[in-house]
């Protein structure tokens, strides 16, 4: 009896103190996935697959304003003081997504690999969050038609504490876009669906997404893949709904420091040029930048010449037809 009583008591709490909040198209009235919440102020967090996201003041003391956004919506800004329990989002018709039918035919091709490159040093690493995507540049060095079937990506899923006893396991849920070339920087997303993803503690540090069902092909001018962390996966291998950065008391006041994500995404310096960009999803610009000297002075992967994520593709190279 007394168990349950505090097990009443601790969801009373869990539930008063925050609030369950859905977002829903206003013409199809179905939940828009892993839509965007931006908080205006750098910080943020994501709608689960079904659209859900949970918010309080009593979290998010200084929050007063949330802005919601998704791929071929339009944005949507509201007070925290007013927030509906069912969030419409209208459909921006200068931004739907193209709908690109590919008939593909038993058409031979040929298996060609462009390697990932993996290593297992933490110091590195890049170490994942929410509020920053990372996109890797791969040219088309070919003339047959190419479609990506698997992206390589290298994780590290141990921290620097390699005394650990037994290694900590998670689940990770990561979402890949994928963007044009746009005079060297990534430009205007390619009208594929967004590829959810999860990867756990157990898989390997060369973790191999199979993506030939979507049907992805590169442009004569090379395409951009990206990788974001939307956050840790409960047991179902549903997004959690937990916040995202902490706050830390220093002499010069309240300082928000993002939560770091396992696992980690090794960077190498065995790719010449600078092919990964970067950028912070809660601004509302959401600039690319170039991975290099120009993006940051302090940051220790880039004074090594680190600037590159090794990611690699496997790819199907079409025959010409005769």
């Amino acid at each position: 009896m007394t168990r349950l009583f505090f097990l009443l008591l601790f969801f009373i709490a869990q539930t008063s103190f925050s609030q369950l909040y859905s977002i829903i198209d206003s013409l199809q009235k179905t939940p828009v996935s892993y839509a965007t919440i931006s908080f205006g102020n750098g910080n943020g967090t994501f709608a689960d697959g079904n659209g859900n996201f949970q918010f309080s003041k009593k979290l998010y003391k200084d929050i007063d304003s949330l802005y919601i956004s998704a791929i071929g919506y339009k944005e949507l800004a509201l007070s925290t003081s007013s927030i509906p329990q069912q969030i419409v989002l209208k459909q921006d018709i200068a931004e739907l997504k193209e709908v690109v039918i590919t008939a593909e035919k038993k058409r031979k091709y040929k298996i060609k690999k462009l390697p990932s490159i993996v290593h297992n040093d933490y110091f590195r690493c890049w170490l994942p969050t929410v509020e920053s995507e990372i996109a890797v540049f791969f040219a088309r060095d070919f003339e047959k038609s190419s479609k990506i079937a698997s992206v390589f990506l290298p994780i590290k899923t141990e921290s620097s504490n390699q005394n650990s006893r037994k290694p900590q396991s998670f689940s990770t849920v990561f979402k890949m876009q994928f963007y044009q070339n746009s005079d060297g920087y990534p430009g205007k997303r390619l009208s594929y669906d967004d590829i959810i993803f999860v990867v756990s503690s157990n898989d390997k540090d060369n973790f191999e997404l199979d993506i030939s069902s979507h049907k992805v092909y590169i442009p004569k001018n090379g395409i951009f893949v990206s990788v974001q962390v939307l956050g840790y996966a409960d047991k179902s291998g549903k997004l959690q709904q937990t916040k995202k950065y902490s706050e830390i008391e220093t002499p010069k006041g309240i300082v928000k420091v993002s939560t770091t994500f396992r696992p980690l995404l090794p960077f190498t310096n065995k790719i010449p040029d600078y092919k990964t960009f970067t950028r912070r999803v809660f601004f509302k610009n959401r600039t690319w930048q170039r991975f290099d000297k120009k993006y940051s002075n302090n940051n220790n992967l880039i004074k090594t010449n680190n600037t590159n994520y090794g990611m690699g593709l496997k790819l199907h190279l079409f025959e010409e037809k005769k």
